[in-house]
């Protein structure tokens, strides 16, 4: 090896890491316009109002990394919430295997939405649009619109102190294992492949249609799952959660730097695009910042981010 391959490349180093860097960057900021961002307390709640979201957007990863798009997520986020929460509180269910319940049944609606891509040609935008509102539909029949309160000591245990705040740790774990699935399988391998060129996948000999509907499912149980941790939070499974969350997924993934048009994007730099979006919406609520000007931020955020998958993929070109 040379010595000039040898040599520090920074501004490869920059394109390479530019999402971690940025999420440096945010959190010395924070630091500096806020003495409470670094106390226990805020850097808890952080954890456990993303805990959900950064999974959402993980399963998002999966399904934009085939060149898709899910927009049933949110409306998923409520079937886990009020499944799980009707499970507990009218049949008298234990709150580990209605969380597992809820989680199948969000499955359910993902292979739902992956059928009809992989094997009814249907685009995905369109597919997941309809799940989005038969999901939403659902949740508002089975909840009769009404919400759902639970009993302290059921669905909130998996939020407690004593037991270390169990969906920090669900979360983590789950994120662990997507990230080793995503490099180390033949499955994210393929999945990557499928993004890059199906075409050329299917004519390996690979049967795609299996893995892009695999996808859906994947994102719609990490959405139900997440959906379960807002019930748990609240005390209150309601057909109302997750309004929006797909955008708030889609845009943590293209802030980590993946590829709308499939092919490209990484689990570790979804979850950094999720705590980045996490730790602006965390700052301005220690800021007072209104909630609408909130919206706005982020909106010229998701822009940035874009531009900038844009110069790196240019620089990326001619280092």
């Amino acid at each position: 090896m040379t010595s000039a391959a040898k040599r520090f490349n920074l501004k490869q180093f920059i394109i390479d890491n530019n999402t971690y860097i940025i999420l440096a960057i945010l959190i010395i900021i924070s630091a500096l316009l806020s003495d409470t961002f670094f106390t226990s307390m805020n850097i808890r709640n952080i954890l456990l109002q993303q805990a959900g979201p950064i999974l959402v957007a993980v399963g998002m990863l999966f399904v934009i990394l085939t060149g898709g798009i899910d927009l049933s997520v949110g409306s998923v986020m409520a079937v886990g919430a009020t499944v799980s929460a009707i499970l507990i509180s009218d049949f008298g269910m234990n709150y580990a295997p209605a969380m597992v319940l809820a989680v199948l049944i969000g499955m359910v609606f993902g292979i739902f939405t992956g059928a009809l891509v992989a094997y009814a040609g249907i685009q995905g935008f369109v597919a997941s649009l309809a799940t989005m509102t038969i999901a939403r539909g659902v949740s508002f029949v089975i909840t009769e619109g009404k919400p759902v309160k639970l009993a302290p000591g059921t669905l909130d245990t998996i939020v407690s102190k004593t037991y270390m705040f169990p969906i920090i740790i669900i979360a983590i774990v789950l994120i662990i294992v997507c990230a080793l699935v995503q490099k180390y399988t033949a499955w994210g391998r393929i999945v990557i492949a499928i993004g890059s060129n199906q075409t050329a996948v299917q004519l390996a000999g690979i049967r795609t249609k299996r893995y892009v509907m695999s996808t859906y499912a994947v994102s719609a149980a990490l959405a139900a799952l997440a959906g379960v941790f807002i019930a748990a939070r609240s005390s209150t499974g309601s057909a109302t959660v997750g309004m929006g969350q797909e955008l708030d997924a889609i845009a943590a993934c293209v802030i980590g730097g993946a590829s709308l048009a499939g092919g490209k994007g990484f689990v570790v730099k979804a979850v950094a695009g999720g705590l980045i979006l996490g730790i602006i919406g965390n700052i301005m609520n220690l800021m007072a910042v209104p909630s609408y000007p909130q919206d706005i931020i982020k909106g010229f955020i998701i822009i940035a981010a874009v531009f900038l998958q844009i110069l790196t993929n240019k620089s990326e070109k001619t280092v």
